[in-house]
């Protein structure tokens, strides 16, 4: 059991310089996966509204408001992670990768 808490540990301490990379890499994963869920939803909310008034509101969300939320989330993720012990840090940044993986595949986005 050592050997691979060793293992999982020498895994986190390579990741750690790279945190910052990986935070947003995992925000950005997110945000294709749930993104159809997003303009889905402001497409319900919107409907029957003026073409002009649609299409600025896609456009601030779609180019602006993802930007903003992976430059204000991606910083916040990789100071959350850097407090986690290396041995965690491996297994979380796998995990997460492997559940939005998933979670892709189970909505047939891949």
């Amino acid at each position: 059991m050592n050997i691979i808490i060793s293992w999982l540990a020498q895994g986190g301490a390579w990741l750690t310089p790279w945190l910052n990379e990986i935070a947003v890499a995992v925000t950005a994963s997110l945000l294709v996966v749930f993104g159809n869920d997003i303009n889905r939803t402001l497409r319900r909310l919107l409907t029957g509204h003026n073409f002009f008034v649609r299409t600025l509101v896609f456009i601030g969300i779609n180019a602006f408001g993802y930007g903003a939320f992976i430059v204000a989330v991606s910083p916040w993720l990789a100071a959350k992670m850097r407090a986690w012990p290396d041995q965690w840090l491996m297994c979380a940044v796998v995990g997460v990768f492997v559940f939005v993986g998933y979670w892709a595949q189970r909505q047939r986005q891949i």
